[in-house]
């Protein structure tokens, strides 16, 4: 986990915990091998301050680890709040991922600002032609219009979700269980070794489960924030993936644990 420097070990206590809370608030997530590592300590010291930060409430305890207690894995932000963060992450991941796109594919488009990325970078490339792109986001559909006719622009059927301009049950799966996709590329909430993708919400979770399905390639995309965090629901393991594109702010320690558990990763 970047961005703690100095002899973590010499440090009294409080200022280890005090450490580690800010540690878990900024990443959402921590396990007590990672923080075992970093500070140099046994895993029974990382339980033990846990617990004391838990029961002060200033993180909350889960299996593994722990979780920050001002971010309940049930709540997401809206798109227009996400939007705004990693703009410029989140556009090198785009356009590193429409790359992977050939003319003449069928490409499943997941919800998300990042994914929502990947759109215009896609609309933006003049030289693809008959171009199928399926995508439960109603915001991504409007960022491909432009680009018909040299792309055919599909629309899941789904309950609306305003926030994030997502389309989910009942009825998400009235076009998906009809196609067969080249690529998917999903968006989501977190990614992790141990608890895979994950996702805030069930039921997007719920629909990116059937795009991977429909997908003979499945391509993640996430900014280096979703590294190592991990949210309520599960959508794979990181083995049902081929490769997860993530930004150059993830640093080579950051991809090298999901390299190790053999998944391809991109730094864009």
């Amino acid at each position: 986990m970047p961005g703690m420097h100095g002899d973590l070990r010499a440090l009294p206590a409080a200022a280890r915990r005090a450490k580690m809370r800010d540690l878990i608030e900024r990443r959402g997530f921590a396990r007590v091998s990672d923080l075992a590592a970093m500070f140099e300590i046994s895993e029974v010291t990382v339980r033990t301050d846990l617990d004391a930060l838990a029961e002060s409430h200033a993180v909350r305890r889960v299996h593994g680890g722990a979780m920050s207690a001002d971010k309940s894995p049930w709540l997401e932000p809206t798109f227009d709040t996400a939007a705004e963060r990693r703009v410029e992450e989140k556009a090198r991941i785009g356009r590193a991922a429409a790359a992977l796109v050939e003319s003449h594919q069928v490409v499943a488009l997941d919800v998300g600002t990042t994914t929502t990325a990947v759109a215009r970078a896609l609309a933006a490339r003049e030289d693809l032609e008959n171009l199928t792109i399926v995508t439960n986001a109603l915001n991504i559909a409007l960022e491909l219009e432009p680009a018909i006719p040299r792309m055919t622009v599909v629309v899941t059927g789904g309950t609306l979700r305003p926030a994030l301009h997502s389309l989910i049950d009942p009825l998400a799966d009235a076009v998906l269980e009809r196609v067969r996709a080249d690529i998917a590329f999903l968006g989501c909430n977190g990614v992790d070794v141990d608890a895979g993708i994950t996702n805030t919400s069930i039921g997007e979770a719920d629909v990116k489960r059937r795009m991977l399905a429909t997908a003979a390639r499945t391509i993640v995309v996430a900014d280096s924030s979703k590294l190592g965090v991990v949210r309520a629901s599960r959508i794979c393991a990181v083995d049902d993936i081929e490769l997860l594109v993530t930004g150059v702010e993830a640093g080579t320690s950051g991809a090298a644990t999901l390299r190790d558990a053999g998944l391809e990763v991109e730094l864009a």
